[in-house]
């Protein structure tokens, strides 16, 4: 059973892994490098405690004390009450949904390793805004991708941010950072997959004329948003694809444009 302490002192070293939430760039060097990620919410706590996180302490308001009981009850780490004020003097912002958690992260796999089961994969270059990396995660998550990988460059999925879009779904596909770009790709083509660039170029073909949820293997390339994918990836292709537009529109954010196209690589597959 968790200790439950009350704090009134937003400067208790106890309150560190809480301290300027909305510090982008702190956060960003600091989580990754202590091996915590910041899970917001009943619900995002619980997915993360379902999907075997380890918890470091968790940070409540008085009303959620008792909404957060069987936790508190089954976990080890210590669980911090605080006034509405406090919570928000120490991460910088008002915490609207009163609960918080301090998560261990867990070591990430290779690529190799979940090449080796995967038969639908998402890859991702360059996407480094958080509410972009969350939604395609969901996306993801819903319609049945088996992996991410990302480009040493894409944003943190772990980032509070990126959790919170996802409502947790990033706990639920596994993913690797790839560490040579673009050369890993070629290993991701070495495990049977037929690379798929999403790209709105005219010489790009329909997803409906590819029908990729024909194929045995696929990983679909997704760019950042804007800029989309680099000329390096786009030549690593097997193919260019496309999602067909009307009404004059050349392309969608990333986040719609990869759940069109999630849908069209899996489609006719069994969900889990």
């Amino acid at each position: 059973m968790a200790d439950l302490l009350t704090i009134d002192d937003p400067d208790d070293p106890r309150l560190s892994d809480y301290t300027g939430l909305t510090d982008v760039e702190l956060r960003r060097r600091r989580e990754p490098a202590e091996g915590l990620f910041i899970a917001e919410g009943e619900k995002v706590i619980r997915r993360a405690r379902q999907a075997g996180y380890e918890m470091r302490s968790m940070l409540l308001s008085a009303k959620w004390v008792d909404v957060m009981r069987d936790v508190i009850d089954e976990v080890p780490a210590p669980v911090y009450a605080v006034s509405p004020d406090l919570a928000e003097r120490v991460t910088g912002y008002h915490v609207h949904r009163g609960a918080l958690a301090s998560m261990q992260r867990k070591p990430l796999p290779t690529a190799a390793e979940l090449l080796t089961t995967a038969r639908r994969v998402v890859v991702m270059e360059s996407v480094n805004d958080h509410t972009n990396i969350g939604a395609i995660f969901r996306s993801a998550a819903a319609l049945g991708m088996d992996a991410v990988l990302l480009s040493p460059d894409c944003a943190d999925p772990l980032y509070r941010r990126s959790v919170k879009v996802s409502m947790g779904a990033v706990f639920s596909v596994p993913y690797a950072r790839l560490e040579s770009w673009p050369g890993d790709l070629e290993t991701v083509r070495e495990a049977g997959f037929t690379l798929l660039a999403l790209t709105p170029a005219d010489k790009a073909r329909s997803l409906d004329e590819v029908a990729p949820h024909t194929m045995d293997r696929v990983a679909l390339m997704l760019g950042a948003e804007g800029d989309g994918l680099s000329t390096r990836a786009l030549r690593a292709a097997d193919e260019w694809v496309r999602i067909p537009m009307a009404h004059g529109v050349d392309s969608l954010n990333v986040g719609a444009a990869a759940a069109v196209s999630f849908y069209a690589v899996t489609t006719g597959r069994p969900q889990a």
